[in-house]
């Protein structure tokens, strides 16, 4: 399977990122060691996940997913074969989010203790406390860097002026500098990241992991009216889609999948890898069936006529 690097560093991933977010909470362990295997076994190798998966379970300090990947990992012996990016940052029921340089070293060590490795390749800034200047939570980096315990940095959900002003601060200071961006991207979210975040991903040689890539589902087309919603724990995440322009896309969608023989998320996820900078899109699955709707996107080629439909479409 063609891989691709992920910025400027030696990370080579293919190009679906499996989420995390699911392990622990509308899966247990079994159910997630299923999902994995059979990720892996297809030749993917890029899973992203966070401290904070899935503290909204029961309301404390998250580290579920990290758990259970851990244990996997150390069961399947598989660890030098997966690029594992976790983030630091984001409340739990515990504490706020939190980008200093003291909440950072603290949370890489817990982090790489559900893990059960002792390096995390790919690990992101969550979210922005907006009081922390960027160039301490670059410091603290800079830190586990040189500590070995992670490989490379990145961003997610930083405003476009931090995250300019953190590229600075690399360049600046010599400290180390973003290579990838996780921002919230798909068919029917465009203009926040194509107007702000794809220039800044340009300048400064981002790859790009989009996610909620489906929209919580909705890019699935299994929400189609108020009273589907009620079809997945996940449901409310897609009820502000229902309208026009979301059914629009729908439509497009229908489409476009029919065309191909494919579903309307496959068909979701190859736009996704059709534009600038992507890298892979980030989705979950909670079934076989659903994993394979990932699996076939990087094999589905969109035509001209394909891509035209998608954007008139998703304006």
């Amino acid at each position: 399977m063609k891989k691709i690097n992920i910025g400027k560093t030696d990370l080579q991933v293919a190009p679906i990122n499996l989420g995390g977010n699911v392990f622990g909470w509308t899966l247990d362990e079994k159910e997630s060691f299923d999902i994995l295997d059979a990720f892996t076994a297809e030749g993917f190798n890029f899973i992203d996940t966070a401290d904070m998966y899935s503290y909204w379970v029961d309301g404390k300090g998250g580290g579920q997913s990290e758990t259970i990947l851990g244990k996997w990992m150390k069961s399947r012996g598989n660890r030098d074969k997966i690029v594992m990016a976790t983030k630091v940052g984001g409340e739990t029921g515990l504490h706020p989010v939190d980008t200093s340089k003291k909440h950072i070293l603290e949370g890489v060590d817990k982090s790489l203790q559900r893990l059960q490795t002792d390096y995390i390749d790919l690990y992101y800034t969550h979210f922005d406390d907006e009081k922390t200047p960027v160039e301490e939570t670059l410091e603290a980096y800079d830190e586990i860097i040189k500590a070995g315990k992670v490989r490379y940095i990145a961003a997610s959900n930083l405003s476009p002026e931090r995250l300019k002003a953190s590229f600075e601060a690399s360049e600046k200071y010599g400290l180390p500098r973003y290579q990838a961006l996780q921002p919230h991207y798909n068919l029917v979210e465009r203009s926040g990241y194509e107007q702000q975040y794809a220039p800044l991903a340009e300048q400064f040689n981002l790859t790009v992991f989009p996610y909620w890539s489906l929209a919580a589902g909705f890019l699935t087309g299994k929400y189609r009216s108020e009273a589907d919603l009620g079809k997945s724990v996940r449901g409310n995440g897609a009820k502000k889609y229902l309208n026009a322009k979301g059914l629009h896309v729908l439509s497009a969608l229908d489409e476009v999948a029919e065309k191909h023989q494919a579903s309307q998320a496959t068909a979701s996820l190859a736009w996704l890898l059709t534009q600038p900078h992507i890298g892979a899109p980030i989705a979950s699955a909670t079934s076989k069936k659903q994993l394979q709707t990932l699996f076939d996107a990087p094999k589905l080629q969109l035509d001209q006529e394909d891509l035209e439909l998608l954007d008139r479409a998703s304006r």
